[in-house]
């Protein structure tokens, strides 16, 4: 070894992957790295962590990041994320009975996240006329994608998410437990806990997040501003271990070894077929066994998921304005583009030669107009429900 030791935190979901397979398999320390992993259970915990030093890396929520950056609801301490550790992963798991109610109310393809959201809308209206209690859907963080998803699906189909329903913040690995124990009725969660609440009998996978939004950026590599400007080659030492880790999770040929590898108690500690499904992207989405299928489902490093897009954060960055998070400035939309660092990852990996993907404005919505980065007030004006900050 020939750097420093570091110490790089990150939480029990599948989209840590590419971390926890660059230090498995030897990739760091073939790049000379010394890196001890340290398995959390919250997203607060590995963002302080962070932001105070603890950590020389995180695996991390993507709006973590600019949240962090801008200074909003902590201490302003600037993150860059030179990798995306996954895109898309997420989806909607719903309670057997609430499933059971959107179905009653559905128009149109179950599959079709518009006639879901307004199968909901109904529901909703229903148990308010009722004098029923809100029904409560848990989300990761705050400042998190599962809390956006959740809203924009919502919002379609005319569900004020601050008004009709409940939103309560759960760590990962107990979102299964709350939902079998009746503390929430849905949840929007990053893989394998969608999967595990199905295989317990307790929840239906509704929607697979990439139904919702086509592209999502989900998790980043991410270290401190300052950081990787002290440490630059060391920076670019782990960003090339982690482009050799996402190659080697993306070739099928690995699935059952890497599988074998995310499931080990210190790392995700769940069966590996469950892991292996969310790979592959074959998921059982009821416990009466039904499957469905999704190239999109999540992605590690194919369709140049990897290389962060400043197009994501524009779109994370206008989801905190919409929804009261932040006030709308140009100024705080350039921090947060900047968060994402391209540039970083092209010294270290070699640029691209052509856009890897097919999505046309980067984002993919299922509603709405095409997104436009660098344009976020059009975007939110063309949303009906919104908070003001």
């Amino acid at each position: 070894m020939t750097d420093k030791p570091l110490r790089i935190g990150f939480i029990p979901l599948v989209d840590a992957s590419a971390l926890i397979v660059a230090v498995d398999k030897g990739f760091t320390a073939a790049e000379g790295l010394d890196v001890t992993l340290v398995r959390e259970v919250s997203w607060s915990n590995v963002r302080d962590k962070l932001n105070i030093g603890l950590f020389d890396a995180a695996h991390l929520l993507a709006p973590v990041a600019i949240a962090s950056s801008l200074g909003l609801a902590q201490v302003k301490v600037p993150i860059v994320a030179p990798f995306t550790l996954g895109v898309n992963g997420n989806a909607i798991t719903v309670s057997p009975a609430l499933h059971a109610a959107i179905m009653k109310e559905i128009e149109g393809n179950p599959v079709d996240p518009m006639a879901t959201a307004k199968a909901l809308a109904r529901v909703v209206t229903a148990r308010r006329k009722a004098g029923k209690d809100p029904l409560t859907f848990g989300m990761t963080f705050p400042f998190s994608t599962h809390n956006y998803q959740l809203r924009f699906w919502m919002a379609a189909g005319g569900i004020d998410p601050d008004e009709d329903v409940r939103l309560v913040v759960l760590p990962p690995p107990y979102m299964v437990d709350s939902l079998a124990n009746g503390h929430v009725d849905a949840f929007c969660v990053g893989a394998p806990w969608n999967s595990v609440a199905v295989d317990f009998g307790v929840g239906h996978i509704l929607h697979f997040v990439s139904d919702i939004l086509a592209r999502a950026a989900e998790k980043v590599l991410a270290v401190r501003e300052h950081w990787s400007r002290e440490n630059p080659l060391i920076l670019a030492k782990l960003i090339r271990a982690h482009g050799r880790a996402a190659d080697f999770i993306e070739d099928p040929a690995h699935r059952e070894e890497v599988s074998q590898i995310l499931a080990k108690p210190e790392r995700i500690g769940v069966d590996a077929e469950v892991i292996h499904r969310t790979l592959v992207g074959r998921l059982k989405v009821s416990p009466d066994g039904a499957l469905r299928e999704s190239s999109r489902y999540l992605l590690v490093g194919r369709e140049g998921a990897a290389r962060p897009d400043p197009v994501q954060a524009a779109w994370l960055y206008a989801q905190m304005v919409r929804w009261g998070q932040a006030a709308y400035s140009s100024e705080g939309l350039k921090i947060a583009r900047a968060v994402f660092r391209p540039d970083l990852y092209d010294a270290a990996l070699g640029q691209p030669a052509k856009p890897a993907h097919a999505v046309a404005d980067g984002v993919g919505a299922f509603t709405g107009p095409d997104f436009d980065g660098a344009d976020t007030a059009a975007h939110l004006a063309s949303v009906a429900i919104k908070r003001v900050h």
